[in-house]
């Protein structure tokens, strides 16, 4: 049977102290929830005595029951000259709700004569009289050793009894913290399985580690090798500075690859899900590049590595992407090989011959010369294939359309957009405001073919953004406009290239339309009014 590893999130109190970290109390019970939906063991909600928001979350949470996580609430170690039943601070932990406190106290000299200025066996009695507090008051407790490998490189036989002090006071875990994120894993496994001995196994060991040196997450990892059993960190590595150890790395890590028991299998399936929850709920745009639950952590480009994945996925996959519910992209480019075409045209109805891939990749090849980028336009690399391979229907015939914008004296500017179409034989002549070129254009053309498809409706456009190919040539230069739709359950992007900034746009909006009408995406759409017409 394999040996559990305890999980410890505190991404609601260390996490928030990253720069722009800001949620009120009910988007933190939000959070709290979506940790809880993973199996996370404690969930440390944050510092009881330190703000409203705090406090009024305890207060939401004492009314929420948690499926399997226990509410965990942060302090400190009595102050000096205090006597911990007299300390507000520690009186407020006994008197709460929580089952589990999590207290910090100091472990290296430079904090007891620079920060606390107590001596050292002051701070042994501070640490040793808090957690003998707590727990006669019936909460289990935490003692996180801050600064502990800071203090144990300058003198090991004091950051050691203070985890001895924590231990033998009735503290259920002790923490060993590289608050500084400065120290490095060989140093880290050393330190862990010293205090690991000398414990004895009477008290668990957990770690707490920050990313200022890169080697939060290398650091967790070597802990438990090294013996501890408890893991802190933080969901996206969110926190101050460099941040916490990240714990979506963390638990697959651990799990899939060391075999140690942390969450459910059927919930770690939902890591992806949770860590992209998390950063919208923060306001956070998700980092593509993170391990394990970033959009690119399972996307393929090289065409020999996509050939190569369709033979056997452990040749450039590390871990199955369904374990921690994340996809696999294949992503089409210059450097893409017939294999990439073919699983994207199975991905989307398509049975393509050899010969018909190869021409798609080499129209790629031509068009990224001039500028297109296909790896974020999936949108219009489906409907590249159908033009390639015979397949594609346009929604309408272009006559001609014409843009104009117009400053006025009273500094309003006023775009109108004049459109020209062809729908199966009968012309269109349709004209739209708009708040800029596109938006103009965009009302136009659904305006003039939104009866003809009626689920044209259901399809928005999401994101707009534009790139100057070549800077040297100013306002003469070629642009690249990216545009994502999306009709409510699917999302895909489009590309469009010119030296003319709204043919660039006219071209990714068309694409943009008529990619949400082929059959693998028309299907879901969220249609109110019935089916699509049929095309003419």
């Amino acid at each position: 049977m394999s040996e559990q590893v305890l999980i410890y999130d505190t991404t609601l109190r260390d996490g928030m102290q990253g720069e722009g970290m800001s949620l009120s109390a009910e988007e933190k019970l939000r959070v709290a929830q979506a940790l809880d939906g993973l199996g996370f063991h404690f969930i440390e909600a944050g510092f009881l005595s330190s703000n409203p928001k705090d406090a009024e979350l305890f207060e939401l949470l004492e009314r929420e029951s948690l499926e399997h996580a226990e509410v965990v609430a942060f302090g400190m170690t009595r102050r000096r000259d205090v006597a911990p039943d007299a300390d507000p601070a520690l009186r407020l932990l006994a008197e709460s709700f929580v089952p589990v406190c999590c207290l910090v106290g100091k472990t290296w000299q430079l904090h007891l004569d620079k920060v606390t200025r107590v001596d050292p066996e002051e701070n042994l009695r501070m640490i040793a009289d808090s957690i003998a507090f707590l727990v006669g008051e019936g909460k289990r407790v935490v003692y996180d050793g801050e600064h502990f490998f800071d203090g144990f490189r300058d003198d090991s036989a004091y950051a050691q009894r203070c985890m001895r002090a924590a231990a033998e006071a009735g503290a259920e875990w002790v923490t060993l913290c590289d608050t500084n994120g400065a120290t490095l894993p060989d140093d880290v496994a050393n330190a862990t399985r010293a205090v690991v001995e000398e414990l004895g196994g009477g008290t668990g060991i957990g770690i707490h580690t920050h990313d200022d040196s890169g080697c939060g997450v290398a650091n967790s990892i070597v802990a438990v090798e090294a013996g501890a059993r408890m893991v802190q960190g933080t969901m996206n590595g969110y926190g101050e500075r460099c941040g916490n150890a990240n714990l979506t790395s963390i638990v697959p890590a651990l799990q899939l690859k060391l075999g140690y028991d942390c969450i459910p299998p059927d919930l770690l399936a939902g890591l992806t899900k949770t860590a992209h929850l998390v950063d919208e709920i923060c306001n956070v745009s998700p980092n593509p590049n993170q391990p394990y639950v970033g959009r690119n952590a399972f996307a393929h480009k090289g065409g020999m590595h996509v050939a190569a994945i369709a033979r056997d996925t452990r040749t450039f996959e590390h871990v199955d992407p369904a374990a921690v519910g994340a996809d696999r992209r294949l992503l089409i480019s210059e450097l893409s090989g017939k294999g990439t075409v073919h699983a994207r045209a199975e991905a989307t109805g398509l049975s393509l011959g050899d010969e018909e891939a190869a021409g798609v990749v080499e129209r790629v090849k031509e068009l990224e010369s001039r500028g297109f980028q296909f790896e974020a336009a999936d949108g219009s690399f489906d409907l590249l294939i159908r033009k390639e391979t015979g397949g594609y229907e346009p929604l309408f015939r272009l006559e001609a359309w014409r843009v104009i914008a117009e400053k006025r004296e009273d500094g309003r500017v006023q775009t109108e957009a004049m459109l020209k179409i062809w729908v199966g034989g009968e012309r269109y002549l349709r004209s739209a405001e708009g708040n800029g070129p596109v938006n103009a254009l965009d009302r136009a053309l659904r305006a003039a073919i939104g009866d003809v498809y009626p689920h044209l409706r259901d399809i928005e456009l999401v994101n707009y953004k534009v790139r100057i190919l070549d800077e040297r040539k100013g306002t003469g230069a070629v642009t690249r406009v990216l545009l994502d739709a999306s009709d409510g359950v699917d999302t895909w992007g489009t590309i469009g290239v010119s030296e003319n900034i709204i043919e660039a746009s006219w071209d990714a909006l068309v694409d943009s339309l008529e990619a949400g009408m082929l059959p693998s995406r028309s299907h879901h759409t969220r249609r109110g009014a019935g089916e699509p017409a049929a095309r003419p």
